[in-house]
């Protein structure tokens, strides 16, 4: 059941679009381009509190396109609401298996 779990989850699509972020930092003279693929490389791999550090230190650089910036703050914002329903979903999940655990067996 255990491996069932960790397949399941692991499995599980990201819901957080990358490709405009990727595209912005392809150009050649791009010099943030390594910085952007560490933060997309977290995001494939579900470690969104990693991805968010990295966006924002990318973001305080001053030499990035409009077009950087904003994928970068669009990137961020889906991040934070990836995050926020995560949370929401824990806490409904906890609350429903301590709701499930007060009731008393059949007689």
């Amino acid at each position: 059941m255990v491996v069932t779990l960790l397949f399941i989850g692991c499995s599980r699509k990201s819901s957080v679009h990358t490709g405009r972020l990727e595209s912005s930092f392809q150009s050649p003279e791009s010099v943030h381009k390594n910085e952007a693929d560490k933060a997309v490389a977290a995001i494939k791999a579900g470690n969104y509190s990693e991805a968010l550090t990295q966006l924002q230190q990318l973001a305080r650089k001053a030499k990035l396109t409009a077009e950087q910036q904003q994928a970068i703050k669009d990137v961020i914002a889906q991040l934070q609401k990836q995050m926020t329903d995560m949370a929401n979903k824990s806490a409904s999940d906890a609350g429903k298996a301590k709701g499930g655990s007060q009731k008393s067996p059949p007689k």
